[in-house]
């Protein structure tokens, strides 16, 4: 799979844009500023419907603009597939496929498919448990797309009770009663776990799959330096793997929590409160691993990722954004030379020594708003 064109209006800093894009490497290049993330974001976000850099839309419409349109043209082999997304902040989105009638952004997971690199990826090893659970969950949505209904499904529900929760806390702190507030807890009790555990099920399933690729891939990047070992550390405790089984392992949570949880007025248990927990031969990577070793980890965990696609069936678009520039020689050739085969990579970089000589193709110049072909 690649992406054929690219269209931009609105988005970022860019009033309107047309990119036509090849297979094999494409490299963005212009100094820092001028928009060369942007345009790797936005495949991202066809891919994923969100940023790898802030966590809203409004920063990805440009000031002074009501709206951002990102359109892309995607080629799969024979079949082509024109997809569009319209961001508007505060409002719903909007999608359409092939200019047909107006469908759920969901509805395009899937078409566009990506595994990006970025300096922002050292937050995987060094960051807080949510960057590890959103890698998670962003790569088992593009194993199978109907799980962005799930993932909608499971934050609907925790917040509606953890509202729930809330209130009834605020009450019981100023004196009130809580028994009808708390009436409907265990059919919200239900839906959070069954949604859980299907979640659940999932992300221990992608760690089994994923597990040998990113220590083959560390292997490959630092030869000597692993084994790296990737373990779910659940909220909930138990050992659990079956669907059925993890429904019966939260709810046994909830009940073990509902004290605690009537008293703070949060929910303590289920997907949202899991990590996973990063080893680096018998260490944690995280508060252990050196700075070259974070980033080798946070590299192999990406490029298992894009292992794991490409041995799926679909191959993804892989982005490296700025990456090189944050690598010693050694890495750096290393994963030009894992990544030059991809059927299509897009690269961005400050200045062209930064692009390694492996990755020859396409170059575009980017500054003051304008991408032109080099």
């Amino acid at each position: 799979m690649h992406v054929t064109h690219l269209s931009l209006a609105d988005f970022r800093s860019y009033a309107r844009v047309e990119v036509p894009l090849d297979p094999g490497v494409t490299a963005f290049v212009g100094p820092n500023g001028q928009g060369k993330t942007n345009l790797v974001e936005a495949v991202g976000y066809l891919a994923t419907l969100g940023s790898h850099r802030v966590s809203s839309d409004a920063p990805l419409v440009r000031m002074g603009a009501e709206r951002a349109i990102i359109r892309a043209q995607v080629r799969q082999g024979d079949r082509q597939q024109l997809v569009e997304l319209e961001l508007n902040p505060g409002k719903a989105n909007r999608a359409r496929i092939n200019r047909s009638a107006q469908v759920r952004p969901r509805d395009v997971l899937g078409i566009v498919r990506s595994v990006l690199f970025a300096p922002e990826d050292l937050a995987l090893v060094k960051g807080d448990p949510g960057e590890r659970r959103r890698f998670l969950d962003e790569l088992i949505t593009a194993r199978s797309p109907r799980m962005a209904g799930v993932r909608s499904d499971y934050d609907r529900v925790l917040k509606q009770r953890s509202t729930l929760l809330k209130t009834a806390a605020l009450a019981r702190r100023h004196g009130g009663r809580t028994g009808a507030d708390l009436s409907t807890l265990d059919v919200w009790d239900q839906h959070l776990a069954r949604a859980g555990a299907e979640l659940l099920a999932q992300r221990l399933d992608l760690i089994a799959a994923i597990q040998p690729l990113a220590d083959k891939a560390y292997e490959q990047l630092a030869p000597g330096g692993g084994p790296v070992a990737l373990e779910y550390k659940p909220s909930a405790p138990g050992e659990a793997h079956t669907r059925e089984a993890l429904y019966e392992q939260l709810m046994d949570a909830f009940g073990e929590a509902r004290k605690q949880e009537t008293e703070r007025g949060v929910t303590l248990v289920g997907p949202h409160r899991d990590d996973l927990l990063l080893r680096l031969g018998q260490l944690p990577a995280k508060g252990y691993a050196s700075h070259g070793e974070s980033w080798s980890y946070a590299l192999a965990l990406r490029l298992a990722s894009y292992d794991l696609l490409r041995a799926e069936g679909n191959e993804p678009v892989l982005v490296l954004d700025d990456v090189f520039a944050e690598l010693d020689t050694r890495r750096r050739e290393r994963l030009a030379e894992l990544v030059a085969p991809g059927e299509q990579v897009l690269v961005t970089a400050a200045v062209d020594d930064d692009v390694p000589h492996v990755l020859t193709g396409t170059r575009y110049a980017v500054s003051g708003g304008t991408v032109e072909r080099a």
